[in-house]
């Protein structure tokens, strides 16, 4: 296994892994379809983020991460966001999640990052809590506006 940047080239085979993994926690197909688009990774993201994936001996994306550092991507937000973290469902379970999250915090650590915000899939919430982040409210789904969803924070540093 290892773990190397993303480049442009990766957009397609992590944006088609991110659907996969997201369908991998039992939404219907229309819902799916509904998140298609905040699922896709475009290049020009992977080119103003810290984006990882996690690769097999074979060369298989088994998962992959994009940590956004604040303004970054046109954002005014002074907070970095770790805006994508997952896993392949057949490597779901193997704890490749938490060897791209230590790696995640050791970018976060080189970028001399503060804090973190996620905005969690519900059914990502208890892996970000066992990782160590704490939910901190709720936000409106970017897809659903009646859906909430999990608003998680990690603090890396103290004032």
């Amino acid at each position: 296994m290892t773990i190397r940047r993303a480049t442009a080239h990766d957009a397609i085979p992590l944006s088609e892994l991110s659907f996969r993994s997201k369908a991998y926690w039992g939404y219907d197909p229309q819902f799916m379809e509904a998140c298609r688009e905040d699922l896709t990774l475009r290049p020009e993201h992977i080119r103003s983020s810290a984006v990882y994936l996690l690769e097999t001996d074979g060369g298989e994306i088994a998962g992959f991460y994009s940590l956004r550092p604040p303004g970054s991507g046109g954002s005014s937000d002074s907070v970095a966001e770790l805006d994508s973290l997952f896993i392949s469902p057949e490597y779901i379970g193997r704890g490749y999640g938490q060897r791209l999250w230590s790696h995640m915090l050791a970018t976060a650590d080189e970028l001399r990052l503060p804090r973190i915000r996620i905005h969690s899939d519900p059914h990502a919430e208890a892996f970000y809590i066992k990782m160590g982040a704490v939910r901190i409210g709720e936000i409106e789904s970017t897809v659903f506006p009646d859906r909430k969803l999990p608003l998680m924070e990690l603090v890396l540093t103290t004032p």
